[in-house]
């Protein structure tokens, strides 16, 4: 089983190693507060309310391991149109609207050549930047999905239970022993060089105090799983006939193949499995049922495999939680009993649900339902981002002041307090343009925003002042209600348009990186070359540790004051130890106000201000934080 892995000693060497390793390891009203239940496997876990959350897409995060860089095997059946022969990685600092040689000997188009490049991307690379994270205040890691798949973005997964062969050292050992597999039975799974850099990985960032989370879908797979291989071949005589929604199979007694099924948002790539005992299925909303009772189990048996990597029924060394992918396809009798399940097995164990949209662009979905304590501890809080967004630079979703503070009171005041804490508020991600972008354009949220839908639409370098109202949003996530996420790159200050353009690789400074010019789609013209703005990362480093140094930033609830200015917002976070005030100056100009009594003899925590005076003059986009 192992001989292709013997044949490189190096790569043995190195997985001997990680394997010895791993096996020792006034205004408006309050939010009123109410005290949780002590270990009570209802309410989030207490760490995951303290988290500083960083997002890791690890195909475009680092390149640390050259050696296992993807090949036209490992890539096979990602996409519908076959990669060219010529097809080589792609150069880490090119120029991201620039075709490479193979694409356009193809003929290819921008979007279609793009989901085929792959920049090499590993654990190792990740590995590589720990330190780095531990730096910028990180405690918290989400993985987008690292189960083995053929595509860059790993949600069309060709099994569930190990790691991507090439995010490892050794991809054909990886491969080698997953074909020895039975991936029915528990007992037939061994450990690839590449769950076994994950774990060590694991080791090292539960050293540093940080959890790690990894993100999976479990509403459908890839055409390469193994269950949906033999289903295609097999039809109506495979075991697995019963775990996909099949709509009709192919009849053999006729030359047309009448094969039917459906696809995660009718994309053929993505099978979804069968939903059984359904109620009715309203798009954007919660629904009763469960999914195949084997396909369950299946799912359940990963899950322990992440949770207990060494079966020693101590969950230390396993994961600390998931995020669940288009969780809303997926009936809450599952969700319920995936709950009890692993809070069974490690009651610290946090559950993020992706619930988006109810009606895209216009209507995000309730989050209540799924927070109540038998589903998910949190949901991705796109729902904090959207109202700010449109309060801190008006355009298409423009909200006054009063009507985003009445929106976000009405949105916290839905959950229970432990809820509120626990939340995701993320600003971007893998699925949304890049913070700064996001900013730099005023379209509708999530709507129009890449140049292939509007060639208007701005993906060159921003304004100078932009940076400083990113920074100034940037504080306010640092210092509300919630947890606060960085999606990776962010922290850079890298701008990119939505998917593909924000899942570019990272700047890092020891790369070169090219010029960058407009997509062909683009009616506008620029040159300029990525650069890491060090006032952003400072920014996020400063406010990570400005939040873990003052415990009312992760405990305590928010109440909005009255600063006598539209564009001035004021928030008080008070515990019984302490009260903050933090001031935003949201306008591209100064401001002046009157700071309440019992701050006038306070202490600046954080901001330029040397000291606290009555009236407060405020630079454009600035913002504050005191201590009374």
């Amino acid at each position: 089983m192992f001989q292709p892995f013997y044949s490189n000693p190096f790569k043995f060497l190195l997985f001997l190693s990680l394997a010895i390793i791993f096996s020792t390891q006034a205004c408006s009203p309050k939010v009123e507060t109410k005290p949780s239940k002590l270990n009570d496997l209802s309410s989030p876990p207490d760490w995951s309310q303290n988290a500083i959350w960083y997002q890791i897409f690890v195909e475009r995060f680092r390149n640390g391991d050259e050696t296992n860089d993807p090949d036209l095997q490992s890539t096979l059946g990602s996409t519908d149109t076959p990669f060219p022969k010529d097809w080589k990685i792609s150069p880490w600092g090119q120029s991201w609207y620039q075709q490479e040689d193979w694409a356009k000997n193809a003929g290819l188009e921008f979007h279609e050549s793009v989901q085929m490049r792959r920049f090499g991307g590993d654990l190792q690379g990740v590995l590589d930047k720990l330190d780095y994270l531990e730096e910028l205040g990180v405690n918290a890691i989400y993985f987008n999905p690292l189960n083995d798949a053929p595509s860059l973005h790993k949600f069309d997964a060709r099994n569930y239970r190990h790691i991507d062969i090439n995010f490892g050292p050794d991809p054909e050992g990886d491969r080698a022993i997953i074909q020895n597999e039975n991936p029915v039975d528990t007992s037939t799974w061994d450990l690839t060089s590449a769950d076994t850099l994950f774990f060590y990985f694991l080791k090292k960032a539960h050293q540093k105090n940080m959890h790690v989370i990894l993100d999976y879908s479990w509403n459908h797979t890839g055409r390469q799983f193994w269950a949906w291989e033999d289903l295609v071949q097999n039809q109506e005589n495979s075991r697995y006939k019963d775990w996909y929604a099949i709509e009709q199979f192919d009849d053999p007694a006729t030359p047309e193949n009448e094969f039917k099924y459906t696809g995660w948002a009718n994309i053929a790539a993505l099978p979804q499995w069968k939903k059984v005992n359904t109620g009715n299925h309203k798009a954007g909303h919660p629904y009763e049922g469960d999914l195949h009772p084997e396909v369950k189990q299946h799912i359940f048996n990963v899950t322990k495999k992440w949770m207990d990597p060494n079966g020693d029924g101590d969950y230390s060394d396993g994961i600390d939680g998931m995020r669940l992918d288009v969780a809303e396809y997926i009936p809450l009798g599952f969700w319920r009993d995936f709950r009890k399940y692993v809070r069974s097995l490690n009651p610290d164990f946090y559950l993020v649900g992706e619930n988006w949209w109810t009606s895209w662009p216009d209507t995000l979905m309730n989050p209540v339902p799924w927070v109540q304590g038998d589903v998910f501890d949190a949901v991705m809080h796109y729902h904090w981002y959207k109202p700010t967004r449109g309060f801190f630079i008006g355009g298409a979703d423009s909200l006054s002041k009063s009507e985003w503070q009445t929106q976000i009171q009405e949105l916290f005041g839905q959950y229970r307090p432990e809820t509120r804490r626990a939340m995701m508020n993320l600003a971007a991600s893998h699925d949304t343009p890049r913070l700064s972008t996001s900013l730099y354009n005023k379209n509708k949220y999530k709507y129009h925003c890449k140049p292939s839908e509007d060639p208007y639409y701005r993906t060159d370098y921003p304004m100078d002042w932009l940076w400083n109202l990113e920074k100034l949003l940037i504080l306010h996530q640092f210092t509300f209600v919630g947890s606060p996420h960085i999606w990776n790159g962010d922290e850079l200050g890298m701008w990119g348009a939505d998917d593909p353009d924000n899942r570019k690789p990272l700047w890092w400074k020891d790369f070169l990186f090219q010029d960058e010019t407009p997509s062909s789609f683009s009616d506008f013209k620029y040159i300029v070359r990525p650069r890491i703005r060090k006032d952003v990362l400072r920014q996020y480093t400063q406010l990570s540790a400005l939040r873990k140094a003052h415990p009312a930033l992760r405990n305590a609830d928010f109440e909005f004051l009255e600063s006598g200015d539209e564009r001035v917002v004021m928030y008080e976070r008070k515990d019984k130890n302490e009260t903050l005030l933090v001031i935003l100056n949201v306008q591209q100009k100064e401001a002046a106000i009157e700071i309440p009594d019992n701050y006038q003899t306070g202490e600046v925590v954080f901001g330029d201000l040397k000291s606290v005076e009555t009236i407060l003059k405020l630079k454009p986009f600035e913002g504050l934080v005191l201590k009374r």
